[in-house]
């Protein structure tokens, strides 16, 4: 399965208009937005968890990166409310689950080698970052030298303009901006290659986003299983 997968390319997706497809597990569905590879892939989705769903334990192979987005988000290590971002390098495992459901931003197979580091920021977490032309707040949540991950508030009615010199992901998480000429509403997702600059206008209330500013594909990302 491919999805989004020419790097080359900027692409905006309104996850609304997605068809949910269900995963392996009962009552675990996602909105697919860049995949390469079937049930092992390097992927990026949203995933919606029915109350009482959980999914069975696994190993990160490649890595796990989760923005929660609704409700809270559980493993055997923890509750997670909206607003935690935590990274799983390779090698860990867990057995998510939702007791009262809830909405995820996930990113797989996507980890550098040598990217081990395990993180949790729950809301309110992460460094207080400074402000660009019409941001009311910016807070970073990772930053390794090879990618850096924040979340920033952009005010009612500005216009905001971000550099691009290594790559850059996006999702809005609230808040209507029309980004790049496109009208992109709450769990909308971006990406632009190397080069593009983004520039948004903000719709008439607060838009929270979170960026991701890093090769859209790290060059030595980690190697995937051979299809068995």
């Amino acid at each position: 399965m491919r999805i989004n997968d020419d790097l080359t390319k900027p692409v905006f997706v309104d996850t609304a208009k997605l068809e949910w497809v269900p995963s392996p597990a009962a009552g675990v569905e996602r909105r697919m937005l860049f995949r390469v590879g079937d049930e092992v892939a390097r992927a990026t989705s949203i995933v919606r968890y029915a109350p009482e769903s959980a999914f069975p334990r696994h190993v990160h192979g490649g890595g796990e990166e989760i923005l929660v987005l609704e409700g809270t988000f559980q493993d055997e290590h923890g509750d997670y409310p909206a607003g935690t971002y935590f990274r799983n390098p390779p090698g860990t495992s867990h057995v998510p689950a939702a007791k009262d459901g809830c909405t995820i931003f996930v990113r797989l197979w996507q980890f550098r080698e040598g990217d081990d580091m395990q993180i949790v920021r729950r809301p309110g977490d992460g460094e207080r970052d400074g402000q660009r032309l019409g941001a009311s707040q910016a807070v970073i949540l990772f930053d390794d030298g090879h990618e850096e991950v924040r979340i920033e508030t952009w005010q009612p009615g500005a216009t905001a303009s971000i550099g691009n010199e290594r790559g850059l992901e996006f999702l809005v998480l609230a808040g209507t901006a029309t980004i790049n000429g496109e009208t992109l509403g709450p769990q909308s997702w971006g990406r632009l290659p190397a080069g593009m600059d983004l520039t948004a206008k903000v719709g008439p209330e607060a838009v929270r986003i979170w960026l991701k500013h890093a090769p859209l594909l790290h060059p030595d990302v980690l190697e995937m299983p051979a299809p068995a």
